[in-house]
């Protein structure tokens, strides 16, 4: 018996990285402090919650609208325009469980065999799943210097059987806000070439400093070829709550549709009314949360250039730091099991992410609070002074 798919066997997400590795160690009573898994270390916040509880209460129960309650795709639209400067109809928003059914959505409707996905490099490896699940081809582009947007790279990887460009801004893993020059470049190249483009912003929330998150599909021309991917994850720390919603062409969404009702036909209602609470609600947590987060950052990346062989760059955005480990001499997954097994701290390994990443180590400042933060630094300091650099 032929056992499974080809799709599943020719799929290269095999695992979680370190965090199965964590996991078997943390069944054994190892204390590990998590900095691979970007999960949000807030709890949701208590009027998300209550409007979820008062919609259980009222007997929101039932069947729900396959693109999601009219009355939060409402908010939602309000929101795109203000916040992201993207004017969609309420026909052109998907509500979905998390960003990751967007993304498998997409990939299923868009994508034929052999069409080929340009990913930037390094990238956030479930997207490189799901493109090989719809039967498409990856075609790693290595991003540049301070891993900034490569355009004529891009331009140089494209071929007749290139259909989509997959974006992840701000960038998972590598913390960096792209700018409306670098946007705008990757735009114009998408729309010379009939490319389609996915956005994943599901950190446009996790922006420091003096930076700015800018949708692409603002950008002149780019609404018609953009499926634009917003979550409820980070920002408001509803990661558990599997809540996310897509933008995409009007004339694109019935092919989209088709894919998610012979998957998860609509959200749960009840939660809707959560999301519908967050967006419209009071933002002063979203505020909270980001500071507590750039806290957090700037105690991680002064520690961490403080450690013989570490440089680590600020992040602009997300919560991950991209700390350059090459100096070291020890490839990058080498690196995180030494020190998940020597220190008790995980952290993922930069080539986990492409062979642009090889060198580097992506440790997030957003699982774990302050003061165990500050524990995972005292133990990698150790560790990288106990290192022959």
């Amino acid at each position: 018996m032929k056992w499974p798919a080809d799709r599943i066997s020719n799929s290269v997400e095999k695992s979680f990285g370190m965090y199965d590795k964590a996991s078997e160690l943390e069944k054994n009573g190892a204390d590990l402090i998590h900095l691979e898994v970007g999960r949000p270390n807030f709890d949701t916040p208590a009027h998300i919650k209550q409007a979820t509880k008062d919609a259980l209460d009222a007997g929101k129960v039932h069947y729900g609208e396959f693109p999601g309650e009219l009355h939060f795709r409402q908010a939602i639209a309000e929101k795109l325009f203000r916040d992201n400067k993207i004017d969609a109809g309420v026909d052109e928003i998907l509500v979905t469980s998390g960003l990751t059914q967007n993304v498998f959505a997409v990939c299923m409707a868009a994508i034929d065999p052999d069409d080929e996905v340009i990913v930037l490099d390094p990238f956030y490896p479930q997207h490189v799943a799901k493109v090989q699940l719809a039967g498409g081809i990856i075609v790693p582009v290595p991003l540049g210097d301070d891993f900034r947007i490569d355009a004529e790279a891009i331009r140089g990887a494209i071929t007749t059987k290139t259909r989509m460009i997959a974006l992840v801004n701000p960038s998972n893993p590598t913390g960096r806000v792209f700018s409306r020059e670098e946007l705008q470049a990757l735009a114009d190249i998408a729309i010379e070439f009939d490319l389609l483009v996915i956005a994943d912003e599901v950190y446009e929330q996790k922006v420091f400093d003096d930076n700015s998150h800018i949708s692409i599909a603002s950008l002149p021309g780019m609404h018609d070829r953009t499926f634009s991917m917003f979550a409820f994850t980070k920002g408001y720390a509803m990661d558990g709550w599997r809540l996310g919603y897509l933008v995409a062409p009007r004339a694109m969404m019935t092919a989209i549709l088709t894919v998610t009702i012979n998957d998860m036909p609509h959200v749960n209602v009840f939660i809707q009314d959560g999301g519908h609470a967050a967006i419209t609600g009071p933002q002063d947590c979203v505020a909270e949360m980001l500071a507590e987060d750039k806290r957090r950052r700037d105690l991680l990346v002064d520690r961490m250039n403080q450690m013989p062989g570490v440089g680590c760059s600020a992040p602009q955005g997300s919560i991950y730091a991209f700390p350059d480990i090459s100096a070291t001499g020890i490839a990058s997954q080498q690196l995180a099991e030494r020190i998940l097994s020597e220190c008790e701290v995980v952290v993922e390994a930069g080539s986990f992410y492409g062979e642009k990443g090889e060198g580097y180590l992506r440790v997030c400042f957003g699982s774990e609070p302050y003061e165990r933060i500050e524990q995972a630094m005292d133990r990698l300091e150790h560790f990288f002074a106990g290192l022959v650099v």
